[in-house]
């Protein structure tokens, strides 16, 4: 490797960490849930409260979900070794495929790796030089990767202005495209807002459109049963693609899904190339999920789903009345923002002395001057916990300010 090339680099890195946008990486040395232990870098290990997973309902760490992986694996092995059409699909990624399109509302599904190849693999296949992906603005970054493998007209609405969205139907339609979808994430990562879906599939009726959503945030945790954003806002039959993942609130391990009409998801099996070119999910997964899905869908779901909602409405109202600047909503992702890079590096820091595990968010991941700590509920949290985090992010805040 040339030296310009690692200078090059070198250079980089610099530019970035003056910046304060270093994203560094913190090792847990405990099984995900509320309560945690961080190896720090001198070699501490330290007791900390997590506020930044996507373990809504707080299964990660589950004993259930662990001897479901341990009993998948026992019975179907360790993987594949293959791609799923060649010799690298077993009878639980068909339970799998099954559960998730019944739950979800759909008639199947098709497992990927990750949401980020489902969002990846979707376009492609479906959408040609004579068709138009009108796309929201804060999409996630997976949709907009996606949506550059594919040759469709691109078009972009302001995040959930319906007047926007409305004007970009008109135009695609005076371009005459042959197909329109309208693409949206069902809760925007960033931020905590929720889609305007009945506005969404409204305008999409009445311009022949077709409506993706990716749930990646909402599957397990967000509407009636925990079915996403479609059954919160009661239009579900009205979604005609629905990515998601098994990696947040479904057990918290990794895999992806795309739901969708039977002959959608038949097509994606032939074409999708993440599907075609990566190895089948290992059992483990698949039977971990398997269990998330069920714990999701019972009555022990719904009484979990309730924790989650009181635990994000006392965060939400206490940090307020603290003083901090957090992003309006519902959902169990809360934003407290604070702009600057390096302070929201420094807070996140200076909390983690204080037992508190958050993780502060710059650019590229959000706009620059939007810096912030992205906090996230679970239903693994007490209020204790809860008045725990207030308190430290108060006194953590004046520390930073004053130092």
């Amino acid at each position: 490797m040339s030296q310009s090339f690692l200078d090059h680099v070198s250079s980089t890195l610099a530019d970035i960490d003056q910046q304060g946008l270093t994203k560094p990486e913190r090792i847990i040395v405990s099984r995900q849930g509320a309560d945690i232990k961080v190896r720090r870098p001198d070699g501490r290990v330290t007791d900390a409260i997590n506020f930044c997973a996507n373990n809504y309902l707080g299964l990660a760490g589950d004993e259930r979900i662990a001897r479901a992986a341990q009993a998948a694996t026992e019975q179907w092995g360790g993987g594949l070794s293959s791609v799923r059409f060649i010799c690298g699909t077993q009878a639980i990624h068909k339970d799998l495929e099954q559960a998730i399109a019944r739950y979800t509302g759909h008639e199947d599904s098709i497992l990927f790796a990750a949401c980020f190849d489902a969002n990846g693999a979707v376009f492609e296949p479906l959408f040609g030089e004579e068709d138009a992906i009108i796309s929201d603005s804060l999409n996630h970054a997976s949709i907009i990767d996606g949506v550059r493998l594919c040759k469709a007209k691109r078009y972009r609405y302001a995040n959930s202005d319906m007047n926007d969205l409305e004007t970009q139907l008109k135009t695609a339609r005076a371009d005459k495209a042959r197909h329109i979808i309208i693409v949206t994430d069902g809760v925007f990562s960033m931020d905590g807002y929720i889609a305007k879906l009945p506005e969404i599939t409204a305008l999409a009726n009445k311009y022949d459109a077709l409506v993706m959503v990716d749930d990646c945030h909402a599957t397990g945790h967000i509407g009636a049963g925990g079915r996403g954003t479609a059954a919160l806002h009661q239009v579900e039959g009205r979604i005609d693609i629905l990515t998601g993942t098994f990696g947040k609130t479904l057990g918290g391990s990794m895999g992806g899904f795309i739901a969708a009409r039977r002959e959608v998801i038949a097509l994606l099996r032939q074409r999708a190339r993440p599907y075609l070119f990566s190895n089948a999910l290992a059992p483990a997964i698949c039977g971990a999920s398997l269990e998330a899905i069920r714990i999701a869908q019972s009555e022990e779901g719904d009484k979990l789903r309730a924790q989650l909602q009181a635990n994000t409405k006392r965060f939400r109202e206490g940090m307020q009345a603290a003083g901090f600047e957090v992003l309006p909503g519902v959902s169990p992702i809360v934003p407290v923002m604070l702009g600057d890079a390096r302070l929201a590096q420094q807070l996140a820091a200076q909390l983690l002395d204080a037992g508190i595990y958050v993780t502060g968010f710059s650019f590229p991941v959000v706009p620059r001057g939007l810096a912030r700590i992205r906090t996230q509920l679970s239903a693994a949290h007490s209020f204790a916990h809860v008045d725990k985090a207030i308190a430290a992010f108060t006194q953590a805040y004046q520390q930073v300010k004053a130092a």
